[in-house]
C-alpha cells in the first residue's frame, strides 16, 4: 500500500507503463445481487476520477453497466438465496464462473474485485490470486459470524479485504488477513435526520396517522417463507389497533406479484394497506415503525431511526444446516453493530404471529423511537467514512504497487 510519508499520489505511481488516464487499465469486477451493483458503480464512478479511460468488466447489473461497465452474463443469474436454491443452478453457477475465470486469466486485468457473493468470488478470487492477478474482496462474508474456517480460504484468496463494517476490521487483523475498513455507503447517503411528516405525505398519509412499514425481502424466497407470517401480523394488529395503515414496498413486479398472491390467499385483501414500487428507504421514513426481514434493509431503518422488528424464516433444510454453524449471538444488524439487543429478532420457528405481533405493537411507543435515536446516531457516525472514495483509494492502491 502507499504509505502516507510518500510524496507520490495513488494515481501518479499507477502511471509507469500506462498513461496518465488509465487507457490500458483492465478491473474485473463481479457483484451478484443488487446491494453489491450498487457498491460496483460507486467503486467504478471514483476510480474512473483518476484514471478516466479505464475499463470495467465482469458481472454487475444496471447500476454499473450505467458507469460503463461490460457484463459478460446478466448478474441475476448469480441471484439465488439459500442452499437448497442453489443446489437447483449449481451446475450453471459452476459454469459460468469456470468459463469467466478462463476469460479474465486470459485478459489479465491488473487487479480483481469481487464484491460479495462469497460462494462465487472466493473461489474464483483464489483461481486468480495463483495466477497472478491481485485479488479484493468488497463486504466481508459473516465468517466473523458462522463457517469461521473460511477465514484460512480467504487469507489464500485475496490480497485486501475490504470490509463496510467496524468490527469485522478487529477479526481480519486477528486472522493476519491484510484489511481496510472503508465505512458503509449507505451511512453516506443516509441523511443524519430525516423529516417523518414530510415522508409521510409522499405516500398520502396524515402527520398524525400511525404507519407501519413492512418488507418481506427483495428475493422470491424469502417473500415465499416470511411474507405469510408478516401478512399474519398486520391482521393481527388491525385487530388491537384499528387506526394502524401499513405500507409495503415490493422490489420489483414478480414480488408485486407474489405479495398479492399471498394476500388473497389469506384473505387479507381489506387490510388497509398500500404497496408500492421499490422505494424501500421513503417507505421506512415514512412509518412510525418497521417490520423486516433480516438483512441490509435493518441498517437502513437503523440510519433512519426507526424502531423495528426483525423476523426471518428459511427452508427446514437450510436452517438444519446453518443453525448449529452461526456462533454470533445476533444476526441482524443494529444489534451486531450495538454489540447488545437494541432491536427484537424472531428467527425460524420463534417467527410467530404471538411473538411479532406484540413487539411490533410495542415499539408503537413514541418512547421506543426516543431511547432507540441516540444509540442508532452513534452507530450511523460511526459507519459515515464516505465508503466508495475509501474503497477505490484502496483498489487505486493495489495498482499502485503493481
Amino acid at each position: 500500500m502507499v504509505s502516507e510519508s510518500s510524496d507520490q499520489s495513488t494515481s501518479s505511481l499507477i502511471h509507469g507503463s500506462k498513461n496518465d488516464t488509465g487507457k490500458n487499465t483492465l478491473i474485473a469486477i463481479v457483484a451478484g445481487e443488487v446491494s453489491g451493483d450498487m457498491l460496483g458503480a460507486g467503486l467504478i464512478r471514483q476510480i474512473k476520477k483518476t484514471l478516466p479511460d479505464a475499463r470495467f468488466v465482469g458481472i454487475g447489473g444496471t447500476q454499473m453497466i450505467a458507469q460503463g461497465f461490460e457484463s459478460f452474463y446478466p448478474m441475476d443469474r448469480l441471484s439465488v438465496m439459500g442452499i437448497v436454491e442453489v443446489l437447483g443452478r449449481l451446475r450453471e453457477l459452476l459454469k459460468i464462473r469456470k468459463d469467466l475465470g478462463e476469460t479474465l486469466i486470459s485478459q489479465r486485468p491488473d487487479v480483481f474485485v469481487g464484491i460479495d457473493a462469497p460462494d462465487f468470488t472466493l473461489d474464483l478470487e483464489k483461481n486468480l490470486h495463483q495466477a497472478g492477478i491481485s485479488t479484493v474482496h468488497y463486504v466481508s462474508p459473516s465468517v466473523w459470524a458462522w463457517r469461521q474456517w473460511r477465514v484460512k480460504k480467504i487469507k489464500k484468496a485475496v490480497d485486501l479485504m475490504l470490509t463496510l463494517l467496524p468490527f469485522e476490521n478487529q477479526f481480519y487483523k486477528k486472522h493476519s488477513v491484510p484489511v481496510a475498513f472503508v465505512g458503509h455507503p449507505l451511512a453516506d447517503e443516509v441523511p443524519t435526520s430525516i423529516d417523518c411528516t414530510q415522508a409521510k405525505k409522499q405516500f398520502g398519509f396524515q402527520p398524525d396517522d400511525k404507519v407501519v412499514a413492512v418488507l418481506p425481502g427483495s428475493r422470491g424466497g424469502e417473500v415465499r417463507y416470511i411474507g405469510p407470517l408478516f401478512i399474519e401480523v398486520m391482521q393481527w394488529l388491525i385487530r388491537q389497533r384499528s387506526d394502524l395503515k401499513f405500507i409495503v414496498p415490493l422490489a420489483n413486479d414478480a414480488r408485486r406479484q407474489q405479495f398479492e398472491t399471498l394476500l388473497r390467499e389469506a384473505n387479507a385483501e381489506n387490510l388497509p394497506i398500500t404497496l408500492v414500487d421499490g422505494q424501500s428507504r421513503e417507505v421506512m421514513a415514512a412509518s412510525d415503525v418497521v417490520l423486516l426481514a433480516s438483512g441490509t434493509a435493518t441498517l437502513e431503518a437503523l440510519l433512519l431511526k426507526k424502531p423495528m422488528v426483525v423476523a426471518y424464516k428459511w427452508g427446514k433444510i437450510t436452517h438444519a444446516i446453518i443453525a448449529p454453524l452461526v456462533r454470533t449471538k445476533f444476526v441482524s444488524l443494529p444489534n451486531l453493530l450495538a454489540g447488545e439487543a437494541l432491536v427484537p429478532e424472531y428467527l425460524q420457528e420463534q417467527a410467530t404471529v404471538e411473538q411479532v405481533g406484540p413487539a411490533v405493537l410495542t415499539r408503537l411507543d413514541p418512547e421506543a423511537k426516543t431511547l432507540l435515536e441516540k444509540r442508532f446516531g452513534d452507530i450511523h457516525l460511526q459507519l459515515r467514512q464516505k465508503a466508495d472514495q475509501k474503497a477505490a483509494n484502496a483498489v487505486l492502491g493495489l495498482l499502485g504497487n503493481k
